[in-house]
């Protein structure tokens, strides 16, 4: 069996999530599905990051096992060939050693949230950003943001159906800025919670709309409790960005 080391790209907009999902299409089943017609194999794929319903993904790296003797570059086109027409592509494919696994070796993750801030409807960014069509002060958000990095207790911004044992996470980035009519969040940590990035976002939207104060973000996290939460982003706007490896740095 030879272990290869996928990195994906698509659009989540019509998938359930990545995830398979016994209640509708997941682009794990997609890709699965596309690497059985290639080698006429049952394979199972591994992830870095589990996105939900409409999160879209930049360059998730995945892993699979497959028996058949194939090139990887030859592998990645026959897969991307039978994804069409599913908005999903395979950038990269490289052969690991049997030891690599893309979720447990992975020591760092990182996210992009965009908010189209502007008074028209989106046309080009429609499903791939949230409209916010009230002004935003993205130097406020960006202020709020530095209360939350560091090691914190995050159940203020976890989904109560999250699955981690516990709530306590180390943010190691958050950073606000604004790109035109966009205003662009993006984030980093080994690992997060369920929704914990759209609940940041979603806070901090409300400091750049005038509604929470600057400090209303530290005092949301300090109060540990999910009643605390202003506003969970939609999940349109968010992107996983990149995975981290040991083997990557240096």
């Amino acid at each position: 069996m030879t272990r290869f080391a996928l990195t994906l790209e698509f659009d989540g907009t019509p998938f359930m999530g990545l995830q398979r999902q016994a209640h509708g299409p997941s682009v794990q089943q997609a890709v699965e599905e596309a690497i059985t017609r290639v080698t006429g194999e049952k394979v199972v794929m591994f992830a870095a990051g589990r996105t939900d319903a409409g999160v879209h993904a930049l360059a998730m790296r995945a892993h699979v096992e497959v028996a058949k003797d194939i090139a990887p570059f030859r592998l990645m086109e026959a897969i991307n060939y039978h994804l069409r027409p599913a908005p999903i592509a395979v950038l990269d494919c490289q052969i690991v050693p049997d030891d690599w696994h893309a979720r447990f070796s992975c020591i760092g993750r990182s996210y992009i949230y965009q908010i189209a801030n502007r008074r028209a409807p989106l046309t080009l960014e429609a499903n791939r950003a949230w409209l916010v069509t009230q002004p935003l002060d993205a130097e406020a958000m960006h202020e709020a943001a530095q209360s939350l990095i560091g090691l914190h207790d995050f159940t203020t911004f976890r989904s109560v159906h999250c699955q981690a044992q516990s709530p306590v996470k180390t943010l190691d980035t958050l950073n606000v800025r604004r790109d035109g009519d966009m205003v662009v969040i993006t984030t980093s940590a080994r690992s997060y919670l369920h929704h914990q990035v759209r609940s940041m976002v979603g806070c901090l939207a409300l400091v750049g709309l005038g509604r929470w104060r600057v400090e209303q973000m530290g005092e949301a996290l300090e109060a540990r409790e999910r009643k605390a939460l202003g506003l969970n982003a939609p999940s349109c706007g968010l992107y996983f960005d990149r995975a981290f490896y040991p083997e990557e740095l240096g």
